[in-house]
């Protein structure tokens, strides 16, 4: 059973005050408006459960009510999901020794094929942790310099890796059984 023309039209009237309970509550009038549309579809299906002597109104503020305890449990569920899912994989190749070995072992095989300069900014910044300002002072270069040395460099990596290992440097080499260089 569908809701009546009156208890829809009493729900239309009140968007606004609707739109007022929800925004605070979710934090902007978009997802206000998200969490509005959803109540109301659900409103539609579920509006033979309004009895006549109830009000619409108080009883679409139940339905928002619990759309908001929905959403809150999603958005915990989720939140749960990203911090199992990086307690799984490390962030930066710092917390797998591994990662980072294979990583600087294959940047390292592939940066004798680019310009001297460049191999040498990628060794001493990216591979070393030497700061871009150090560097540039050991290259005898400014500090803008370098770091269009080092943003040129690591683009020509980038050219390389994709010259040499195609698909499996967009998979992020990880698992790469690229031959090295």
């Amino acid at each position: 059973m569908s809701l009546s023309s009156e208890a829809l039209g009493a729900l239309l009237r009140h968007h606004h005050a609707f739109l007022a309970f929800l925004t605070p509550r979710v934090g902007s009038q978009e997802a206000a408006r998200e969490v509005l549309q959803a109540a109301f579809v659900k409103g539609m299906e579920q509006g033979g459960t309004l009895r006549e002597d109830q009000s619409a109104v108080a009883w679409f503020y139940r339905l928002l009510r619990n759309a908001l305890v929905d959403r809150h449990r999603q958005g915990q569920r989720e939140s749960s999901a990203l911090e199992s899912l990086a307690r799984e994989q490390p962030l930066s190749t710092a917390e797998d020794p591994g990662l980072e070995a294979t990583v600087c072992g294959c940047v390292a095989g592939l940066a004798g094929a680019l310009k001297p300069e460049y191999a040498e900014a990628l060794r001493r910044v990216d591979l070393e942790g030497l700061p871009v300002a150090e560097y540039a002072k050991e290259a005898g270069i400014s500090a803008n310099n370098a770091a269009v040395r080092l943003h040129r460099a690591r683009q020509a990596l980038g050219r390389q890796l994709v010259a040499l290992c195609g698909h499996c440097c967009a998979q992020g080499c990880v698992d790469c059984a690229c031959p090295p260089s």
